[in-house]
């Protein structure tokens, strides 16, 4: 049959790769065989513009059990024969959509990748993005997807423990909406996503498959929106009362020896489940169409074979141990369907009855063609690199305060609370540290180590200088686990950029990902695992590059751990600088580049950003030291609003106020709002001062002064003097006030 111009557009394939398929079946493909070829081609299942790129990213370390790129979620040994497993996905196109939903059936898609490797699924975590809260629709996107995340997560009882949130812009009608899930699981019990040898059979598990989500891999998220299009069919429909049941039901089979392998049903469904499964094990699978259970009429092979509906696994039973597994399932009423078998002859065999409807090499289905393009700098880029900062007036110390008040209530800084109370985070009682501080921490039952918990990503940064910016995504994460006093041991990421067709785009990308490769190396921490998101684009305008890290580290003893606040009157407030008397001498107005200050009082986004790795490194290993030792009474890392908004939010979060001093020696909106990177504001005893700088002097950390915590104002003299219950009404209620 011939295949016309828009079965094309749906699966989201060009003329070329087209003709290529062609050359390689030596035939033309059956309308089933495209589905598959396009859905497993796509940049969502094949990786075609970013896979190159992946290369640059160390995958190894001490500790890894896994594979990058081998299995659902990365795992990573925590001693005590324990693993941690994690995994960050995106759902940014289902969101901007349909907003609960779409998140809601991003969070079941990432518990199921954490699962069904037989971990049990420990925290969530997120990463959001959305357009200014002054418009209509971004207000509802907003509402929408934190009701998606709080309904899905609260049901399947995983509590959300943090993550971030952050408006612009740059994502209005394109939000970004990215999951991560963390388990345990008892090390020699990792399921691997694998078909095993011939004989094995296949069997779905969970919801009826139904229409829901065709072409969510190779359209929905594999090409640029377009507004005429009606989408809401690409959008799946989430039932975690189900999930919770296969959770348990699934965990409870990693304890036989009667399975082979699990793998869920996410982009591209029973196709990419299968297929790549099999190619994992070099086999073949058969499968028969008229064996899936269906929730719709008239289904036809096509729509069975790429519908993305929610809620169903893929189980690969050793032969002889169906009628055993399916009791399993059976005590939690979830339907069980044998519907194929493994095969030697690696060919994707898919039947209707006796109908052969597509029978291609597993080889060739997940071998797309990959993209290594030469990117180009945009021409735009110069311009807001090399614009004046010095130009910009000057802070007037009579303006601090009231500066420093729009700051907190910034909806990118103000307090998350209005969202993070919606998630229930104390469910199964091991949240030690909860959201709202640098990094979430959980206890580690049975043993005195503690689990921590980060994911950031700063948009405008990698928007001005992408090598940069990535590099400084990796280092704020890093640093937010070295201010709770953990060592890091993996990262999952996600990539979220526009359409990687453009020369400009493409090279956002690349810059972003050699910048995290490189503070990847410097830190010693390994990519586990990851996702991409691209074609993130409404029209001609593409989202800032947001590339997010989330970072996973130990604590040895969680009765060491340190939070953001502020603990008792007379403690000695200080600034670890890890940049160097020479480099702070020569930044001036360059510490602005990219800040919330300047966005906010300017209305400017401008700069260029940048980072000292091995600076970075040593102020973390000045942290890890004196936090080890107990010295540290409180950390929090200089980010988003400088060195004056950490001393704000380290007084509102410890209800306590603080008297300093001090003087920059150049602009004042540097000294108070500059981000300057590698900075930690601490709080120390008195008497543990004269220690802490023994420590950093080793590590060539500058140790500043800035005066003591105690009483209930916030006091720079001859420069902010505020009760810190106005700061905490402008922090706390920022948000809610946006939003109206």
């Amino acid at each position: 049959m011939a295949i016309t111009k828009q079965q094309l557009d749906d699966v989201a394939l060009s003329e070329e790769e087209y003709q290529l398929i062609v050359e390689r079946l030596g035939r033309e493909p059956t309308i089933v065989e495209l589905g598959m070829f396009g859905s497993l081609w796509s940049e969502h299942c094949g990786y075609q513009h970013s896979k190159p790129l992946f290369k640059l990213f160390p995958t190894k370390g001490e500790g890894v059990l896994t594979e990058i790129g081998e299995e659902n979620a990365g795992a990573v040994n925590l001693g005590d024969g324990l693993a941690l497993v994690m995994k960050m996905e995106s759902h940014n196109h289902p969101s901007a959509v349909e907003p609960y939903e779409g998140a809601a059936t991003g969070v079941g898609g990432i518990v199921r990748d954490i699962f069904t490797m037989g971990a049990r699924p420990i925290a969530l975590m997120n990463s959001l993005r959305f357009g200014p809260l002054s418009e209509p629709r971004n207000r509802y996107l907003f509402s929408g997807v934190v009701g998606g995340i709080a309904g899905y997560g609260n049901c399947l009882g995983i509590p959300d423990i943090g993550g971030e949130i952050y408006f612009s812009e740059s994502y209005s009608g394109n939000p970004l909406v990215n999951a991560m899930c963390v388990g345990l699981l008892e090390t020699p019990k990792l399921v691997k996503a694998q078909t095993g040898g011939a004989g094995n059979l296949l069997m779905l598990v969970g919801a009826d498959t139904g229409r829901d989500g065709l072409h969510g891999a190779s359209g929905l998220a594999s090409r640029v929106f377009e507004d005429e299009r009606e989408l809401r069919s690409t959008v799946q429909v989430g039932n975690p009362f189900l999930e919770k049941l296969l959770i348990e039901a699934c965990l409870e089979l990693k304890d036989t020896d009667w399975i082979v392998g699990m793998q869920d049903l996410g982009a591209a469904g029973l196709t990419s489940s299968a297929v790549e499964s099999a190619s994992r094990s070099g086999s073949g699978v058969e499968i028969d169409v008229l064996k899936v259970p269906r929730r719709a009429e008239g289904m036809n092979p096509y729509e069975i074979m790429l519908s993305e509906s929610q809620e169903r696994m893929l189980v690969v039973v050793k032969e002889g141990y169906e009628d055993k597994v399916k009791s399993v399932f059976d005590q939690y009423d979830l339907r069980s369907d044998i519907i194929g078998r493994v095969t030697d002859d690696r060919i994707a065999r898919i039947m209707e009855g006796s109908q052969v409807v597509a029978e291609a090499p597993i080889e060739f289905l997940t071998d797309p063609p990959l993209y290594r393009l030469q990117g180009i700098k945009p021409a735009w880029l110069d311009e807001l690199q090399g614009f004046d900062l010095e130009s910009l007036p000057d802070l007037r110390r009579e303006e601090a305060s009231s500066v420093l008040l729009k700051l907190l209530s910034s909806p990118n800084i103000a307090s998350k609370e209005w969202v993070y109370r919606q998630y229930d985070h104390q469910v199964q009682i091991n949240t030690v540290v909860p959201p709202g501080s640098d990094a979430a921490v959980l206890r580690l039952k049975g043993t005195p180590k503690g689990i921590v918990l980060t994911n950031d990503g700063d948009g405008r940064y990698c928007y001005l200088e992408p090598y940069a910016g990535g590099a400084i995504t990796v280092a704020e994460a890093a640093r937010n686990l070295a201010c709770s006093g953990a060592k890091p041991l993996a990262i999952t990421d996600c990539l979220n950029f526009g359409d990687p067709e453009k020369l400009e785009v493409y090279w956002q990308l690349e810059g972003c990902i050699k910048g995290m490769a490189e503070a990847c190396r410097v830190f010693g921490i390994p990519v586990i695992s990851g996702n991409v998101s691209l074609y993130n684009e409404r029209g001609s305008r593409s989202i800032y590059p947001t590339p997010i890290v989330g970072m996973a580290g130990l604590i040895d003893d969680i009765e060491k751990r340190c939070d953001m606040s502020f603990k008792g009157d007379g403690d000695v407030v200080v600034v670890l600088d890890g940049r160097g008397e020479e480099d702070q001498r020569g930044k001036g107005a360059e510490e602005l580049s990219g800040s919330e200050y300047l966005e906010c009082v300017h209305d400017k986004v401008a700069g260029r950003p940048s980072i000292d790795l091995e600076r970075e490194k040593s102020l973390q290993g000045c942290l890890l030291s004196a936090g080890g030792e107990g010295l540290l009474k409180s950390a929090h890392d200089c980010s988003d609003g400088g060195l004056t908004v950490a001393l704000a939010e380290s007084c509102i979060s410890g209800n306590i106020g603080f008297q300093g001093k001090w003087e920059g020696a150049g602009r004042l909106d540097v000294t108070l709002f500059g981000e300057g990177q590698s900075r930690v504001v601490v709080s120390v005893a008195p008497e543990n001062l004269g220690k802490l700088e023994e420590i950093a002097a080793q590590r060539k950390i500058q140790v500043h002064r800035l005066g003591v915590a105690g009483g209930n104002r916030f006091v720079v003299e001859g420069i902010i003097a505020l009760p810190v219950s106005e700061l905490t009404d402008a922090w706390r209620h920022g948000l809610e006030r946006a939003t109206g």
